[in-house]
């Protein structure tokens, strides 16, 4: 049965799955998420149990699950799957957050060892791609499953924390392009493309780094991940007749 896509302000009975969900952009994905009445499944990797238990029980509503996953280990992350089948069902939504990498000016390319391009593609782009195969049957499962693969501006801009890291989101973009099309219209594919976010997600960028970039932001000031989870909300909400496409979330720093 193909999905109406119309808009809806409910998400209760669906079941989120989000990678890197203990993170600054993965927590305040799941907690507008749980807010709406979704069940969320958080995947972590670097915390305590205990810690991405207590992140998990804070969030609205319950029910809430919490697994340790390596993006880079696709036995991990089927292991996960199973268990996420035999406790939910089904999977609605999967918000590809989690990420890797370091500031290396474009210019030093000595910097950008063999080693720190194969780590970074292997947990921003081949994890992305083995966190769908993981799930996407039970995405296909729920008949109406949505992925939303959290991407950067840099994809598409060139300018980001290295030129790795610019290659693994172009790479998702577009990938994401031709999953949308080939698993629709029972699952649809998003890219979420921030900008400058107030996060430890870079090492070594902090308020010194947000204070010097906010002024050349045309809307003047550094993006949230808030502001990123409202559009992750928005695409499995009222942005339901979209697929296969970017939708850009920086204050207009790209321009």
């Amino acid at each position: 049965m193909t999905p109406s896509f119309q808009p809806t302000d409910t998400l209760t009975g669906r079941i989120a799955v989000i990678t890197g969900g203990t993170g600054a952009i993965g927590l305040a994905s799941a907690r507008r998420l749980a807010q709406l009445g979704a069940r969320c499944v958080l995947l972590y990797n670097s915390e305590s149990p205990e810690a991405a238990a207590a992140k998990a029980a804070a969030l609205p509503g319950s029910g809430h699950l919490t697994f340790k996953a390596q993006v880079t280990d696709s036995a991990s992350l089927q292991a996960v799957a199973d268990q996420v089948a035999a406790q939910c069902g089904a999977v609605h939504i999967l918000v590809n957050s989690a990420g890797y990498t370091q500031a290396v000016p474009a210019a030093d390319l000595d910097a950008l060892t063999d080693a720190l391009i194969d780590d970074i593609l292997k947990v921003n782009f081949r994890g992305v791609i083995a966190t769908i195969r993981a799930f996407m049957p039970l995405l296909k499962k729920s008949e109406d499953g949505l992925i939303v693969n959290i991407s950067s501006i840099a994809g598409f801009t060139g300018t980001g924390s290295n030129l790795a890291y610019v290659a693994a989101k172009a790479s998702i973009d577009v990938v994401g392009d031709a999953l949308a099309k080939a698993f629709a219209p029972h699952v649809r594919v998003i890219s979420v493309s921030p900008g400058v976010v107030d996060s430890t997600f870079v090492p070594g960028r902090g308020a010194d780094f947000n204070d010097k970039v906010a002024p050349t932001i045309p809307l003047r000031r550094i993006g949230t991940a808030d502001d990123v989870a409202a559009v992750v909300q928005a695409c499995a909400t009222t942005m339901r007749y979209v697929t296969g496409t970017r939708i850009v979330v920086d204050g207009g720093r790209h321009l």
